[in-house]
């Protein structure tokens, strides 16, 4: 079982210990720091899917540290504390941390807030990549991540050259393109007038992504011009 890497930054090493038994035995991977400056250089060098990070500590704070890693790292962060003042829960959430949890607390509480914090970030991180690498067209779905190409859910197999051609059409519906504008955008050379190579990979698209290729609905050609998808 392996639920993901977090990193507890503390410079009590009682807490540290406590919060490592019970997220190690959840499966998590730890990673360990003292204060904020000691985070920031593990997360140059590691992938990590939450932090829980202790606000008073030396040289480099939690207030300082959340700040630094906003700026660049969209990971749920967990304050921990043990000032008990509003303005110091709302200092951390209005920084960019996710939850806020005061000493002393549960450690079963806390692996519950830590479940919680993860599943949300997955649901929406999922939702977001899904989003930014596929395009749906009617039937035809493609995902730009994988270069996979399915037809009504089935799949479809391009080669990277036809996959290329296809993304380029799919990524500007609605817009003729010349077939200067898709060559030199896919083999990156010059269009020659004379060169049938397009038209070529086009018919190949057609019969593997259309149901009447002779009559096709994805790819149309405007005569003298170029291709779309409309």
């Amino acid at each position: 079982m392996f639920g993901g890497t977090i990193l507890l930054v503390d410079d009590e090493k009682e807490i540290i210990d406590l919060l490592e038994i019970y997220l190690k035995n959840e499966g998590y991977k730890l990673l360990k720091a003292s204060n904020g400056a000691e985070a920031l250089e593990l997360l140059t060098i590691h992938e990590v899917d939450l932090i829980i990070l202790d606000i008073m500590m030396p040289q480099m704070d939690g207030i300082q540290a959340c700040m630094k890693i906003r700026e660049e790292k969209q990971m749920p962060i967990i304050m921990l504390s043990a000032k008990t003042q509003e303005i110091d829960k709302i200092t951390g959430l209005s920084l960019g941390a996710d939850d806020y949890v005061t000493k002393p607390f549960s450690p079963l509480e806390m692996i519950a807030r830590v479940k919680s914090q993860l599943r949300r970030y997955r649901q929406l991180n999922v939702s977001r990549v899904k989003n930014d690498n596929e395009i749906v067209i009617d039937d035809l779905l493609i995902n730009v991540a994988t270069h996979k190409v399915s037809v009504d859910q089935n799949e479809v197999r391009l080669t990277p050259r036809e996959f290329a051609i296809l993304e380029v059409l799919a990524r500007n519906r609605g817009i003729v393109l010349s077939m200067e504008q898709i060559y030199e955008e896919v083999w990156n050379d010059p269009f020659l007038e004379s060169n049938n190579t397009l038209m070529v990979h086009i018919r190949k698209i057609r019969e593997k992504i259309e149901k009447d290729p002779s009559s096709p609905q994805i790819i149309k050609t405007v005569w003298g011009i170029g291709y779309v998808i409309e």
